[in-house]
């Protein structure tokens, strides 16, 4: 085996498999592991690929900087402060 991780999920007792599998192919969705697999099938033009990688940094940014707290906020404006 590599030493990588293994991607899984842990059936709980009691638990259907059907829920075990939405929670693995959430969590594969989430870490973009079916994107990526999809992609891989079918050639990707360059400007195909250009497109998909501005889509993919929105995305991103969006995410990133909605989980920003107040004092994270302050903590970057003082360190903007600082190098100004």
């Amino acid at each position: 085996m590599s030493d990588r991780a293994m991607r899984g999920v842990v059936v709980k007792k009691g638990e259907p498999v059907d829920r075990a599998l939405k929670r693995l192919k959430t969590k594969l969705d989430t870490e973009g592991i079916l994107e990526e697999m999809r992609r891989r099938r079918a050639f990707e033009s360059p400007a195909q690929r250009k497109i998909r990688k501005l889509r993919t940094a929105s995305k991103r940014n969006k995410v990133r900087w909605r989980y920003i707290s107040p004092a994270q906020d302050a903590k970057a404006e003082e360190q903007a402060a600082k190098q100004a």
